[in-house]
């Protein structure tokens, strides 16, 4: 499945409470921080709040700078980013601003809500069923394939901030802590109860708008199984830069390689050719640093840019094989090995074979062969 980059935007108060949505609106950002956020929604392909939100908010979500949505349409974009929604039951109000401004909406909603959206709409959103609940997942992949939508941005509220927190689907958490204590009990709170990674959220960059503070996380725990989340691809990226600090070799693939423990925690990286050792591997490399006694390593993955060999004639143990005695089962790969210097290459078959969970990010192919441009065409 090929997903968006999901970057969620919420504004929190002292303790802990989202912007209260009453009819006496407590805002918790400036205008400067206002600019802020319409130069992300002038960046991003859609933006989607959930049905909730709208209800209590009534927003608009529009890109307010005339030059910002001019650079858009320069660019061969529509002026304003696609509207989304989310609602479970359907229920939506037909005269909400959120209809009636900005370019194009689409509701996704279950197959009971299905129906009275439609109804109650009319041709003002195009609405989308996700079968009996719904399913994130499916969501996101029907905006990146359906409608192009390479970046959204979710501005809350906070159920749908959880749900996407909680399902390993959100590759950014941009925060705005305002100098505000909110005493009431009632407000609503950042995120509900549940399980959430494992391990320390990265923080990424902290900085000063007037008088509040934007913190930019993203996440770091790798997937427990087959379904990808959005730490695995962030860890992929960074295997596939490594690539890129390989000594060119016209006798073999430039990889690179990171090993991650359960809780988001690096263990090692390594790339191919690394330290003048002209025939090491990306993984030999990265699990040559780790104590073998590291009791992280059986829940940790392995992210390499090129399918871990199975087969190799400069050392006697092929990477496939360094993994599984180093005890790591479960490995997150961008391509698979081609016949350039072993037919039939199979790593991920050894890996399986063995109990391990081999995970393929093909939307990731270009950049592992970025660096093999001259190997492989």
């Amino acid at each position: 499945m090929s997903y968006p980059y999901v970057l969620l935007s919420a504004a929190v108060s002292l303790d802990g409470y989202l912007d209260d949505t009453g009819p006496e609106r407590l805002l918790l950002s400036g205008p400067a921080d206002f600019d802020r956020v319409d130069e992300v929604r002038a960046a991003s392909d859609a933006i989607l709040v959930g049905a909730g939100t709208i209800r209590a908010d009534n927003p608009r979500l529009l890109v307010n700078s005339a030059e910002r949505r001019a650079a858009r349409v320069a660019e061969g974009k529509p002026a304003y980013p696609l509207k989304v929604t989310v609602t479970a039951s359907g229920d939506l109000d037909p005269a909400a601003r959120f209809w009636h401004t900005g370019g194009a909406k689409v509701v996704y909603t279950t197959d009971a809500g299905a129906e009275r959206a439609a109804r109650l709409l009319g041709d003002s959103a195009e609405v989308v069923p996700l079968g009996p609940g719904l399913d994130w997942p499916a969501l996101l992949e029907h905006l990146y394939v359906v409608h192009g939508v390479r970046r959204l941005m979710v501005e809350g509220g906070g159920t749908v901030h959880t749900q996407l927190l909680q399902q390993g689907l959100a590759d950014e958490l941009q925060l705005v802590l305002a100098p505000l204590l909110v005493g009431d009990p009632a407000a609503p709170r950042l995120f509900g109860p549940g399980g959430y990674q494992a391990g320390r959220l990265r923080l990424t960059e902290t900085r000063r708008i007037e008088d509040v503070v934007l913190m930019r996380y993203e996440p770091t725990a790798p997937g427990t199984g087959a379904a990808p989340v959005a730490a695995d691809r962030h860890w992929l990226r960074i295997a596939c830069e490594l690539a890129a600090l390989c000594p060119p070799s016209k006798t073999a693939f430039s990889v690179g390689a990171v090993v991650v423990a359960a809780d988001g925690t690096e263990l090692a990286r390594g790339h191919s050719r690394e330290g003048g050792d002209p025939v090491v591997h990306a993984e030999e490399a990265a699990l040559a640093k780790i104590d073998p006694a590291d009791p992280r390593l059986a829940a940790a993955t392995v992210y390499s840019s090129l399918e871990p060999c199975a087969r190799r004639a400069s050392r006697p143990a092929p990477c496939a094989e360094l993994i599984l005695r180093a005890g790591v089962r479960r490995v997150v790969t961008a391509w698979r090995e081609p016949d350039t210097f072993v037919e039939a290459a199979d790593g991920s078959g050894v890996l399986a074979q063995a109990g391990a969970e081999v995970v393929v990010l093909p939307e990731y192919e270009a950049r592992a062969k970025a660096s093999n441009g001259h190997l492989v065409r």
